[in-house]
């Protein structure tokens, strides 16, 4: 049987649609979103450029506005970068932190992870945390050594942050196709809870929703969000096709 935890499903179309094509995809998507469980949230993070223009073609939807990354300064002199308030003021209510292609090309680290989950926090949005191994990690049979590397952004955090959303997505399974299995998904999940409860207590561990990232399609939605630990999905190119996206919402 499901746990009662919420199922969320959310669209990371990472740098792809121009605030045009963004528009345009939500016009398609919104009357696709009649038939949604009700139970199950949905969130859109488009880039940057389009967080406006989706945010109005949303608004009033039930959809979220996700962005896919935050500065971890308030406010100064950092050309190109993106504070927290500016995501605020656009209706923003969640962030994606520490993507894997964000550890790999940005060599982000946990240090740096929890001063943007924390800025997230300050002005009252939730972070949307991410985690997960490389190929040659997991076939070293180093999985748990590096989630419980990366889940130590949280040893900043004494108390859970508010809206804590984890995903985990297997480097290997990001676009290429081959997603994992709903088993060694399952089993990766058992293990991020298990972090949870050591640091915050079994009750709020099992209250937070953790997602799965990686080669999440239509043909196999189901089976994944089948398991009792996957509670939705973070889906990257499936996501950017409306009715391939609606269909992964129902899945849940």
């Amino acid at each position: 049987m499901k746990s009662a935890r919420p199922r969320l499903v959310v669209a990371n179309w990472k740098m792809n649609k121009t605030p045009t094509e963004a528009v345009a995809w939500a016009a398609e998507f919104l009357p696709l979103a009649a038939g949604f469980p009700p139970t199950t949230g949905v969130g859109v993070a488009p880039a940057f450029p389009a967080l406006d223009r989706v945010g109005g073609a949303i608004a009033g939807s039930g959809i979220a506005l996700v962005a896919q990354d935050v500065f971890t300064e308030a406010k100064g002199a950092f050309t190109g970068e993106v504070s927290v308030a500016m995501l605020k003021d656009l209706g923003v209510s969640s962030a994606l932190v520490g993507h894997s292609e964000r550890r790999r090309d940005r060599h982000e680290e946990e240090a740096e992870l929890a001063r943007k989950v924390r800025r997230l926090l300050e002005t009252g949005l939730s972070p949307l945390y991410c985690v997960g191994e490389t190929l040659e990690q997991r076939e070293s049979g180093e999985t748990e050594r590096v989630l419980t590397k990366q889940m130590g952004c949280f040893d900043a955090f004494p108390e859970a942050p508010a809206g804590l959303v984890l995903a985990y997505e297997p480097v290997w399974a990001i676009g290429t196709g081959r997603a994992a299995t709903p088993e060694m998904a399952a089993d990766a999940h058992r293990a991020l809870r298990a972090l949870l409860a050591s640091r915050y207590g079994e009750v709020l561990a099992g209250a937070i929703r953790i997602l799965y990232g990686g080669s999440v399609t239509p043909a196999n939605a189901v089976e994944l969000f089948a398991q009792e630990e996957i509670d939705g999905g973070l889906v990257g190119g499936a996501s950017l096709v409306p009715a391939d996206f609606a269909a992964i919402v129902r899945a849940t």
